[in-house]
């Protein structure tokens, strides 16, 4: 038998949500079934998968050891990386990085130590903010991500709270996000909203964009403003309302505007001009735009927080 005691991090949680993070390596329909036959409990009672579990409550698990040994040898190798991190702003709760171009923000299937995700744990773990033994079912965590060969302004969440406000403020459109990119040609709008569907291809990692909704599609809406144009290409200011995969880049090649440098959705033969091995876009400010309650985070509101551009805008 195990126990976990409830501690602020973990609370408000469903218990089920709460189990899958502790225990990973517990199935979920063994998990579904300890519940109903209670060998997992709160405060020695039987309690519901959907039960909030409170600040203090103690879990019992009455299961094998072996769903509590490691899920990988290697879960805190992040330990290991040496840090640096460009920090645009840091407090208590939250913490906003400029991600340098080159670097994934989650692992996926060819990378999964070097990532932002990881340098940030690092980070807070030599400083005493983080440490994987004291938590039960919470690790620091991004509240939004970029491409890798996106540079600019990721935020992540110190604790529990924070990720919870982030998460739902940014679900309500309550964080404004703005982009500076370089596009090919002169747009007959120098500003305005262009509007469309997404549907994506998991394969080969894109996405296309419809004018008209499709089957399984999703919508996005991205908010644009030229600032200069020269040589054919246009600098331009993005704010996104929505914040799809690739919205930028498959938003602006589809109505004939692709991103200089854009491998996957632009002209090589223009890219090439420039020697340009990656899309021109970064994400260079946001804006704390909050409508609702925002609790701990209420200090933030109005606040705006904006990174250096990048030479190959500054030299445009």
């Amino acid at each position: 038998m195990k126990e976990f005691i409830i501690t602020k991090n973990d609370a408000a949680q469903r218990l089920d949500k709460f189990i899958t993070k502790a225990v990973p390596r517990l199935p979920l329909s063994l998990m579904q079934k300890y519940i109903r036959t209670k060998r997992i409990k709160v405060n020695n009672k039987r309690a519901e998968k959907d039960y909030r579990v409170m600040e203090g409550d103690t879990v019992q698990l009455y299961i094998n050891d072996e769903f509590f040994k490691a899920q990988y040898e290697d879960e805190n190798a992040f330990i290991k990386l040496k840090t640096v991190l460009d920090i645009v702003y840091e407090d208590e709760n939250i913490i906003l990085i400029n991600k340098p171009k080159g670097m994934l923000c989650h692992g996926d299937d060819k990378e999964s130590f070097n990532t932002l995700a990881n340098h940030i744990k690092s980070y807070l773990y030599h400083k005493n903010e983080y440490n994987p033994q004291n938590e039960n079912s919470f690790v620091p965590s991004l509240c939004n991500r970029i491409d890798r060969n996106t540079q600019g302004i990721v935020i992540a969440a110190k604790n529990a709270a924070s990720l919870r406000i982030m998460n739902e403020k940014i679900k309500n459109r309550e964080i404004d996000k703005y982009y500076i990119c370089i596009s090919h040609g002169y747009f007959k709008e120098k500003s305005g909203v262009l509007k469309g569907y997404i549907t994506k291809d998991s394969i080969k990692k894109e996405i296309k964009v419809y004018k008209n909704k499709v089957s399984g599609a999703l919508s996005i809406i991205t908010g644009y403003k030229v600032l200069k144009e020269k040589n054919n290409l246009s600098l331009v200011e993005v704010k996104l309302e929505t914040g799809r995969t690739h919205q930028i880049r498959a938003h602006f090649s589809a109505v004939g505007h692709p991103l200089l440098g854009d491998g996957k959705y632009g002209t090589n033969a223009v890219n090439k001009q420039y020697a340009l091995k990656s899309q021109a876009l970064c994400s260079y400010k946001v804006k704390f735009n909050f409508k609702t309650e925002s609790d701990i985070l209420s200090y933030l509101n109005g606040k705006v927080f904006e990174i250096e551009l990048p030479e190959i805008f500054k030299s445009f």
